[in-house]
């Protein structure tokens, strides 16, 4: 996980008394490079770790922070770059038409403790709000926030930038074989927070998946829903054994409302239980909201290739307004 990565970095750091800053992008507009919530930490070394969305915008920002901490002079800050070389001021050196604020805030060994407090939560993957603001960090345990990420704005000394912690996703692959095994792996780079059933239990598949964060072996598929929470934040996809058990999944879990459902077939296959299920009185509007055949088209073959037509797909659906 990308954000347990920096906030380490920021620990190792804080630990032997080193001073770093923490760079966050709070707001967004247009075409921005830099999204809510993209954080990079610069120490006293200048070593730095994360990004906040790269380009000749985050070198400047970096030597900025560099020059704070060479000098001593860190202090909680705003910047804001607007990307266009025709803005009056804030320029950031990049053509690409939005804008973004970033926030620089120092943290020193007294932040050590609320920043150890994230990383257990992060690695538990326990709820937390994460408050970044002039007077510096604080964590909120054991809460959420409707929005993963708020920010209000009176000044550059009157800001408070509010995040929820840990993963935003939520993808549950259902069915253990070669094609999830590749799609967990490439999923896990993307910060979603995975889980694997399928009702195998010396599936050898299952035990080489270490990139699933949960795996759970059922007696059957009858009993998927269960194990479903609805949101707008769950992506579904079922490829287990054949279409016996697909259909089941689907059977099982029409009902509910994910931001993605997918199941893996052919083109032949998915037609033919999808007619079968709409004959049977299953409403049509819902069958067309599963992803059939799953993926982006790329003539994929191999795990491998699936998994990256899948993943497309589902980043494609994150991103869509």
């Amino acid at each position: 996980m990308k954000a347990l990565h920096l906030w380490q970095f920021i620990s190792k750091r804080l630990k032997t008394g080193q001073t770093v800053i923490l760079l966050t992008v709070a707001s967004s507009t247009g075409s921005s490079p830099g999204r809510p919530g993209f954080k990079m930490v610069v120490d006293e070394t200048g070593a730095t770790c994360g990004s906040i969305g790269g380009g000749i915008m985050e070198v400047k920002l970096v030597e900025l922070a560099k020059e704070q901490l060479k000098n001593g002079t860190a202090t909680p800050l705003l910047k804001r770059q607007i990307h266009h070389k025709t803005a009056p001021r804030d320029q950031s050196g990049m053509i690409c038409s939005g804008e973004q604020t970033v926030v620089f805030i120092p943290l020193n060994k007294a932040d050590l403790q609320t920043v150890k407090s994230l990383i257990r939560f992060l690695r538990q993957n326990i709820p937390a709000v994460l408050q970044i603001s002039p007077a510096g960090i604080r964590l909120l345990e054991h809460q959420k926030n409707k929005h993963d990420y708020q920010f209000t704005c009176q000044n550059e000394h009157d800001f408070l930038f509010e995040e929820n912690t840990g993963f935003k996703n939520q993808l549950c692959i259902i069915g253990g074989g070669h094609c999830a095994l590749a799609l967990s792996e490439l999923m896990s780079k993307m910060d979603f927070y995975i889980r694997l059933f399928d009702d195998r239990p010396d599936l050898d598949t299952l035990k080489k998946n270490r990139f699933a964060h949960e795996k759970s072996v059922l007696e059957n598929y009858e009993d998927i829903a269960v194990f479903m929470p609805p949101g707008n934040n769950v992506y579904v996809v079922a490829m287990t054994l054949g279409y016996r058990s697909d259909e089941v999944v689907i059977r099982r879990l029409l009902d509910k409302n994910f931001k993605y459902f997918g199941v893996l077939g052919s083109a032949a296959k998915m037609k033919t239980l999808l007619d079968n299920l709409q004959k049977e009185g299953f409403p049509a509007q819902k069958l067309s909201r599963i992803c059939a055949p799953i993926g982006i088209p790329i003539n994929s073959r191999t795990p491998e290739e699936i998994a990256v037509s899948i993943a497309a797909e589902i980043i494609a659906m994150k991103n869509s307004c």
